[in-house]
């Protein structure tokens, strides 16, 4: 029998106050219950604006504790009711001064099983990173759910192929890759860089924009959110470069150990000759 885990993402445009945006988050995810789905995740710092676009004080407001601030206990009562496995990406504050871009996994019965760190930290013109997250120190983990192994990657993370290759080898067969990324130089990669890290390592990608204008810059957020699979291919149709959405999506894990056996990608690695890669 098919292992089908139907999977959901969202991308959604900022409401003005994290109190509705959470809550039009949880309304999003009883939906995706109601169609059958087993795991859904959100998009980056997914309670708050993306403040990254200036560099205020003022946004440290949206930090708080994980796994023990109100979103993430918040979270965990919406998957105890669903009956999902959710994927919160928030602003953690760990203790005073150390703050992360963080992603809690939460398991469908509502346990907490973790937590991943943003590793790479962006300081360019409308994402200024760097003035509020530290580089995460948790590695690269994959949690055991009830849906399979699942791993996460932030954003900006897409670019580097190193914390790609470490989820497979942790045996990853779904990466959830939360994001805030805007119209620009780099939109053309959004659909080059997931699908071939999908097909690269040999499991689902989900990649998730946020879409529309906010209120503290001018990067305008294009969406086109997707499933892609281990041969590239995406799972559906992408999702609108202008509208909020949710998608819903039947992804077939039978088909990861189909490409690993027919392509052999990892049999065929060589980290015996690469340790230049990791040499200052």
């Amino acid at each position: 029998m098919a292992q089908v885990v139907r999977a959901a993402l969202v991308q959604a445009t900022w409401t003005g106050d994290t109190e509705s945006m959470i809550a039009k988050h949880e309304d999003h995810a009883r939906r995706a219950a109601a169609e059958g789905a087993k795991i859904i995740g959100f998009q980056e710092v997914f309670n708050a604006p993306y403040f990254c676009q200036v560099q205020e004080p003022e946004h440290y407001r949206w930090a708080e504790a994980v796994p023990d601030g109100p979103t993430v206990r918040r979270m965990q009562d919406l998957a105890r009711e669903t009956g999902m496995v959710v994927v919160v990406p928030v602003f953690e504050l760990e203790s005073e001064g150390f703050y992360y871009n963080t992603a809690a996994v939460i398991d469908a019965d509502g346990t907490y099983l973790g937590k991943y760190r943003k590793h790479h930290i962006p300081q360019v013109k409308g994402f200024w990173e760097k003035y509020y997250f530290r580089p995460g120190n948790l590695g690269w983990p994959v949690f055991d759910t009830a849906v399979g192994r699942v791993g996460v990657y932030i954003c900006y993370d897409r670019h580097f192929p190193e914390g790609w290759r470490q989820l497979g080898l942790a045996g990853a067969q779904l990466v959830y890759n939360p994001s805030a990324t805007h119209r620009g130089l780099s939109a053309h990669l959004w659909q080059l860089e997931q699908p071939a890290a999908a097909v690269a390592n040999e499991y689902f990608v989900a990649a998730i924009n946020r879409i529309g204008r906010e209120e503290y810059g001018d990067n305008d957020f294009y969406g086109t959110s997707y499933f892609v699979d281990p041969r590239g291919q995406f799972v559906g149709d992408v999702a609108s470069d202008k509208e909020e959405e949710l998608l819903v999506r039947d992804l077939d894990f039978d088909l990861i150990k189909e490409v690993r056996d027919q392509w052999a990608f990892y049999r065929d690695r060589r980290p015996d000759a690469y340790g230049g890669l990791v040499q200052p």
